[in-house]
């Protein structure tokens, strides 16, 4: 699993969680879903009023929904989660028995559960012969003998809807208490039974219900019937946030705008544990919705996080500099070697290697995975916590490469190497380069090489102003200033080479690289 600081977390993995992941994924966002495999909808076998879908099994939607997500590189965990806590730049999801996470932004999908009444032979038909959406099963019970065990007043609404799906409707009303007379002839004008007594029993033959019992020891008949149960949001891990709640006669939910941003502006919320009346096309549509509003959040702080450390930059240290660059949320860059690492070790013995200023270590890993023993160091911890989980990612122990945070100008070590390297070692920031370079050269073994790559131009594409425009030593100017002994260096390559690329638009274009290659005599 990515190691790394997610973009956005979410929590539950149904319709509506699958739909945010999806759009997400197609973002090119770090998304991870976390999920306890029990959507509110698995007691039902199908289906019904999803377009494209008519009668297909939830849990048929939910494996290709995982399948198209993960297409898109968004990654699942099997876990419970136990509590949620804002941070100063995101979340911190704390889960059952994993470590904790973090994320950006959260989306809350968890669903809720249906707490239903305390009747024998109920939960066990629940999804199958006993209903609450007329929308999603009335079609299939239509014309046949159906009850409503009334709950609440809202039963009496319920009874007028299911009346539509058929003539032979019975409500139980022992539940609601007593009815007033208008509400009473209202039920009745359109032939629907009412029964006070208390149901004791649903009866039936293994799934199918076939008939009531009451308290009066009466029977009736019936096919299937309605109820509605106690609705319970699974948003316990986030009450201690005291996020805005709407109060409902279902119940107490999450309060969230139509895009599903809740009181927190790093939580979303969609899908039943926000709106208990939506079936799986609103919820999947509330959880697109809420998907591209949360990418369009983290764009817009990215830009103003970018535009922030530009402005401040020229103020910054090289440390504090470089860790805000690379803690953002992009890589800063592609993960594949240097040409003219690649091609100049492709001629070495492999020995043991150091690269300075590894980055997020594509360099180092290169070597490392062609028989050398590499090391990386960067000013930035975040570079070098994602080297380590590429290096991981990539197969490699810790006996074949390892990476440090340390800051380049005070380098000072004992042992030495048989390759040195860096690759684009510049800086918008003031940093000591000439002296960064001149110590790396003490940390060359008799034998070996050190290959420093620069810039040797600006990218055609590039645009400066005509108040700044930058300037690059020649590899003849570079070399005189490392100041090495001519009886100790060899030059085995002072030079430039132009290296093929392509533009930010995706032209083929040529870009000019300093190159200088010593090998170290004695």
């Amino acid at each position: 699993m990515n190691t790394q600081p997610w973009d956005v977390i979410i929590i539950g993995g149904g319709a509506a969680g699958l739909s945010a992941a999806l759009m997400l994924g197609r973002s090119r966002r770090r998304t991870l879903v976390i999920d306890t495999g029990s959507p509110r909808n698995r007691f039902a076998s199908h289906m019904h009023g999803v377009l494209g879908n008519e009668g297909a099994s939830p849990a048929d939607l939910i494996e290709r929904g995982r399948a198209e997500a993960a297409g898109y590189g968004v990654e699942f965990l099997a876990d419970a989660v136990e509590r949620v806590d804002q941070t100063d730049d995101g979340v911190l999801v704390r889960l059952r028995e994993g470590d904790p996470l973090h994320a950006r932004a959260l989306i809350v999908a968890s669903g809720l559960v249906d707490d239903l009444p305390d009747v024998p032979g109920l939960a066990e038909r629940w999804g199958k012969s006993v209903l609450h959406c007329p929308y999603c099963h009335g079609w299939e019970v239509r014309g046949q003998r159906l009850g409503i065990l009334a709950t609440s007043p809202l039963g009496l609404h319920h009874a007028q809807l299911v009346r539509q799906w058929t003539d032979d409707l019975t409500v139980f009303t022992a539940d609601i208490g007593p009815m007033d007379d208008a509400t009473i002839h209202r039920l009745r004008s359109r032939g629907i039974r009412l029964i006070a007594s208390p149901v004791t029993e649903v009866l039936g033959e293994g799934e199918q219900v076939t008939g009531v019992r009451t308290s009066d020891g009466n029977v009736t008949e019936l096919d299937a019937i309605f109820t509605a149960a106690t609705l319970r949001p699974r948003d316990e891990f986030l009450r201690h946030l005291d996020l805005d709640r709407t109060d409902t006669p279902m119940g107490s939910f999450l309060a969230a705008d139509q895009m599903g941003q809740t009181s927190s502006s790093r939580i979303w919320a969609v899908g039943n544990v926000t709106s208990p009346g939506g079936n799986v096309p609103m919820s999947i549509g509330a959880g697109a919705s809420a998907g591209a509003m949360v990418n369009m959040a983290l764009v817009t702080e990215d830009f103003d996080r970018a535009v922030a450390i530009a402005d401040a930059a020229p103020d910054m240290a090289p440390a504090d500099y470089w860790e805000q660059r690379y803690a953002g949320p992009d890589h800063m860059w592609s993960g594949r070697v240097n040409k003219v690492l690649s091609d100049v070790a492709a001629d070495l013995t492999p020995g043991r290697s150091l690269d300075l200023g590894c980055g997020e270590g594509g360099d180092a890993i290169w070597l490392a995975q062609n028989g050398w023993i590499a090391a990386g160091i960067d000013i930035s911890p975040s570079a070098i916590g994602r080297a380590r989980t590429a290096a991981h990612a990539a197969g490699l122990t810790d006996d074949r490469i390892s990476f440090a945070a340390r800051d380049l100008s005070t380098l000072d070590d004992a042992e030495t190497y048989d390759l040195v390297t860096a690759s684009f070692l510049h800086s918008p920031v003031e940093l000591a380069r000439g002296d960064i370079l001149r110590a790396a050269a003490d940390l060359v073994a008799p034998g070996g090489h050190l290959l420093i790559t620069s810039h040797a131009s600006s990218p055609p594409w590039a645009e400066h102003s005509e108040h700044h425009t930058p300037h690059f030593l020649s590899p003849e100017e570079e070399f005189a200033a490392l100041d090495l002994s001519p009886d100790e260096w060899t030059a085995l390559a002072v030079e430039v080479r132009p290296r093929e690329t392509t533009d930010p638009h995706g032209n083929p274009a040529t870009i000019d690289d300093s190159v200088i290659l010593l090998r170290r005599e004695r």
